[in-house]
Parts: C-alpha cells; sequence; structure tokens
C-alpha cells in the first residue's frame, strides 16, 4: 500500500492505493479516498500517542487486502500533528533501519529498471550531472523501483523530489532527459545554462514526447490522448525555473552533505522479551501468539493506559513503544 497525491483543481486530494500483478503487469488500484484532508482520520488519545480511525482498515480489509495500524501509520504520518511527528521521529528511523536491513537479502535485477528512473535515482541520491556511473547504483535504490506499478513508482518520484532546491530543479530535468546528448560543447554536461536555450528546449520536448510514448514505460496504465500528469509536473519544473548559480562554496557544502547522508542516530531505547511482557500485561508466549491486529490494539490500549499525561511513567511510555515496534518486527 502506498500513499498517492492526485491535482484536484488546483488542490491536492490523497487516496491509499496498492500495486497488484496481472498477467505479469503491475497495476494499481484505490482503496481509500482519503480526501483533501486525510489528518482527519486521525486518532489522539493522549500525549504522544495516535492511531488511525478504525473505518480505514476495514474498508481496507473489504476491498479484499489485509493492512494493520503500522502500515496506516506510515501512510499517515506526513499528515501527524507536526510535534508529535517531531517526538517519534526517531523510532520511525529505527524501524526504516530494519526494514532496510531486511530488505538487503533480496537480489535485485538492474536490468529490469527503466533508464530514465536510473538517471532520476542517481541525481537525487548523488546530486550530480556527471552520470558516468549509473550502471552501478546501490542495490538498495534499484529495490525500491522493483514490484510496484508505475503510478507507485511515480508517487514516491514525487515526494523524493520534494529535497530539490528551486535553482536545482532545472538542471535536475536536463539530467533525466539526457538533453547533454544533443550538444558536442565540453560544458555541455556540467554548465547547461551557456548553452543555446531555444535549443535546449526543443529537444527537452522532444525527449517528453518520447518518454509520454514509450508503452513499457506506462505499463499497467491505460492508454491516454493526452500528455500523461506524471509528465505535465515536470513541463512545470523546466520551464518555471532557471539554472541556479553555483558557487565553490556551495558545492563543498553539497559535497559534505552527500557524504554524509548514511547517518543515522543510535538506537535509544532497548527492551527484552520478559520486561516487555511486563509492560504489556501478557505473558511472553502470549505475546508470541498474537498477530499485528491484536497486538496494534493491545498497544493502543496500553499507550492510554501508561502516557504521562495520564499519569504514566514518561520512560515506561517509550519502553511500551519500543517494545511494540520490536514485537511488530517478528509479526508477519
Amino acid at each position: 500500500m502506498y500513499l498517492a497525491s492526485v491535482n484536484d483543481c488546483g488542490r491536492p486530494h490523497f487516496y491509499i492505493r496498492e500495486s497488484f500483478e496481472r498477467e505479469g503487469v503491475y497495476c494499481h488500484r484505490d482503496l481509500f479516498d482519503l480526501g483533501a484532508t486525510p489528518g482527519r482520520l486521525i486518532v489522539y488519545p493522549g500525549g504522544n500517542s495516535f492511531y488511525v480511525d478504525e473505518e480505514v482498515e476495514e474498508t481496507i480489509r473489504s476491498r479484499g487486502t489485509e493492512t494493520s495500524q503500522e502500515e496506516l501509520e506510515t501512510i499517515f504520518w506526513p499528515f501527524l500533528d507536526p510535534e508529535i511527528r517531531h517526538k517519534l521521529e526517531p523510532f520511525r528511523r529505527q524501524e526504516r533501519r530494519l526494514k532496510e536491513d531486511r530488505g538487503a537479502k533480496s537480489t535485485p535485477h538492474p536490468e529490469t529498471i527503466h533508464l530514465f528512473d536510473k538517471r532520476r535515482i542517481h541525481f537525487l541520491k548523488f546530486g550530480q550531472m556527471e552520470q558516468r556511473s549509473l550502471e552501478h547504483l546501490p542495490a538498495s535504490a534499484i529495490r525500491m523501483l522493483q514490484q510496484k506499478s508505475r503510478d507507485e513508482i511515480e508517487q514516491g518520484f514525487i515526494q523524493m523530489e520534494r529535497v530539490l532546491r528551486p535553482r536545482e530543479i532545472k538542471a535536475y530535468c536536463y539530467v533525466i532527459f539526457n538533453l547533454q546528448q544533443y550538444f558536442t560543447q565540453r560544458f555541455a554536461k556540467q554548465n547547461p545554462e551557456f548553452l543555446e536555450q531555444d535549443q535546449v528546449d526543443l529537444f527537452f520536448l522532444e525527449e517528453l514526447c518520447r518518454l509520454d510514448g514509450d508503452r513499457g514505460f506506462w505499463s499497467g496504465f491505460p492508454p491516454a490522448n493526452r500528455l500523461h500528469d506524471h509528465l505535465v509536473r515536470y513541463v512545470l519544473m523546466f520551464f518555471d525555473h532557471d539554472y541556479g548559480v553555483r558557487t565553490l562554496a556551495d558545492e563543498y557544502l553539497r559535497d559534505f552533505m552527500n557524504r554524509h547522508r548514511a547517518y543515522r542516530p543510535p538506537e535509544s531505547v532497548v527492551v527484552g522479551m520478559e520486561e516487555a511482557g511486563r509492560i504489556f500485561g501478557k505473558s511472553r508466549e502470549a505475546l508470541k501468539k498474537m498477530n499485528r491486529r491484536e497486538l496494534s490494539r493491545l498497544y493502543r490500549r496500553r499507550a492510554q493506559e501508561l502516557h504521562p499525561d495520564k499519569g504514566g511513567s514518561h520512560e515506561t511510555f517509550l519502553k511500551l513503544t519500543a517494545a511494540y515496534h520490536k514485537l511488530l518486527r517478528t509479526k508477519r
């Protein structure tokens, strides 16, 4: 499942969608219409606790798809109260790291990744216009593009592209559409602002139309008689921005940031199974037998009882949350 955003008369409208395989092609379908304000479906029992209205889980299950509060919390994370999101972020970082470690066991297949996707991933991960190492993308970058529908991939890129600064956006479009292939000047790779811009514009539109007509790229989408919405955003990005002026200090700062992107904070709370049982008020065996849904419900109930705002201990509440995420990782 994933969060999808579409443009509805200039305003974002949100859906919960899922990718599924049909006759060897990954397609997508809507599971729940979140409307323009998904935050209305988040319940705050007190303090930093929250959960997603059970209506969402029940509706998705009625569509034949199993889900859990953990999955839904990930989807609703952008709409969470900012203060609570800030306080819970360290726990989510630990979760992401563990998920990445589990996913590292699967074998990536770079030959199945479209070249346009590779160029986007390379620029967004390394911030480089030079893409000679395009065929040596990290395995984690390749995995994130596999076994997903084209819509899910594009929704992911929409999120990733938000890190681009305004002065990087046009250069990003120049690189991902590989416009440098049309120019022989030595500066074409690093300084496209020195090129004849009318020519750059024409080549951009040519590559845009070529990608729009690539049925392999848009597999899973029905044929359209107009430019695809996911490409319209690149037209706006390209023509609404100018190339930024880069200084030596800018390049040094970017290099420093790129070299430190892998930093992760250390784990702060460690809870053993015996202690988890005491906090949840259940035996170790009972916790092991619970499924994800039962565990989530128990956590929500205990969170309301143990929250500091309800008279509980701050340390115990942190251990409860850490134990909950640790137990979730044992459930499949």
